[in-house]
């Protein structure tokens, strides 16, 4: 039996924590306990459910620059609690736990689940990274595009990198929340609806998405945007808007906690970042059977096979961008074709379980040898 502490910034809504909640739902806890240690407060929503659900959590909140005081914590509290795997999301937790393990009996895991944009090399993780990849048993990334980033940009050897995609639990397309939010909406059930869902951040790359959708309604005017989300660029994509006279085509959704159900209402789905890892937002359209228009950032090739489930195109490429969403809502057959795709392929690559059974082999093989 294997006690497994993941240490992460914290459990709000996002990707690294869907992870995270989805390893340890999917888990038997009784095989292998979890708790979970955040390096910064407040914990979250996701954090506040766990913890209801009877999953230990404890949070710390980080000092500017690096906190010693943390390592110190982190290390009473994996001897006190007799942790015998760290599972370190991201690379910040990484390093703490990695310091914090010396000494104990505790074997680390390090996920890297994205990378910024654009990235870069440091020499100071020159120097640094392969002295903690030494207090490291495995590491692991979500796509092979994120395996390579940790090889060219944090010299990381790639022998030591598993590949291992994030999953999610199904869901079932909900046919009476997509008539409801349509209506809601204001939306005709012959008007083709695109939809988005991401944080406004310029990394997300709105602007380019909605260049190449002013292109997609001069083709054809029964199209509408939805974009689901908020963020620091909320004011610049409004100026686009309406620089671009799109008012009556965008439907600015703002924040939402449940945010995928509004794919249920969506005919394709589009992400147009300049750098994903595995994004869980494709995953979640997938297993809504929506095929996707997706840029050639990260994971995203990975995810939407080319011309099975959606089509990938040059990372910032507006002309290439409309084309694929033109082509698509101008083939009906070949749009139901991708639809009919998106379930299998979910199925046999991104369900919640394989992502389970991978870091469930990793746990078990390293609590024996504890």
């Amino acid at each position: 039996m294997a006690r497994v502490l993941h240490v992460t910034f914290d459990m709000r809504i996002g990707g690294t924590e869907m992870v995270i909640k989805n390893i340890i739902e999917g888990s038997d806890l009784a095989k292998s306990p979890m708790s979970i240690f955040c390096i910064e407060s407040p914990i979250g929503p996701w954090g506040k459910s766990l913890k209801a659900e009877g999953v230990p959590i404890e949070a710390v909140k980080r000092k500017p620059g690096f906190d010693i005081s943390i390592v110190k914590t982190l290390r009473r509290h994996i001897i006190e609690k007799e942790i015998d795997v760290i599972h370190c999301h991201q690379y910040t937790p990484w390093v703490y736990g990695a310091l914090a393990s010396i000494f104990t009996k505790a074997h680390v895991v390090f996920t890297e689940h994205g990378r910024f944009y654009p990235d870069k090399k440091s020499y100071k993780r020159k120097i640094i990274n392969p002295i903690l990849a030494q207090c490291t048993s495995k590491i692991t990334s979500i796509s092979e595009a994120t395996k390579q980033a940790l090889v060219e940009f944090e010299y990381l050897p790639s022998n030591l990198i598993y590949v291992v995609y994030n999953g999610i639990i199904p869901k079932v397309k909900d046919i009476q929340n997509r008539e409801k939010l349509r209506q809601e909406l204001s939306i005709s059930d012959d008007t083709i609806l695109l939809g988005t869902i991401a944080r406004f951040d310029p990394i997300k790359n709105h602007r380019m998405m909605l260049h190449a959708f002013k292109r997609v309604t001069l083709h054809n005017s029964n199209v509408k945007l939805v974009m689901v989300g908020d963020g620091d660029e909320r004011r610049n994509i409004e100026l686009l808007i309406k620089e671009l006279q799109l008012e009556n085509n965008v439907i600015l959704i703002g924040y939402k906690e449940n945010a995928s159900l509004f794919i249920d209402a969506m005919d394709l789905f589009l992400l147009s970042s300049l750098s994903e890892g595995t994004s869980m937002t494709l995953l979640e359209a997938m297993v809504l059977e929506t095929p996707c228009v997706v840029t050639d950032a990260g994971g995203n090739a990975e995810i939407i096979q080319h011309e099975e489930v959606g089509f990938v195109t040059p990372n910032g490429d507006a002309d290439a961008f409309s084309k694929a969403i033109i082509t698509l809502i101008d083939n009906p057959c070949l749009l139901e074709r991708m639809k009919d795709n998106c379930l299998p392929r979910f199925n046999a690559f991104f369900h919640a379980n394989i992502m389970n059974k991978h870091y469930s082999a990793i746990y078990e093989e390293l609590g024996r040898h504890g």
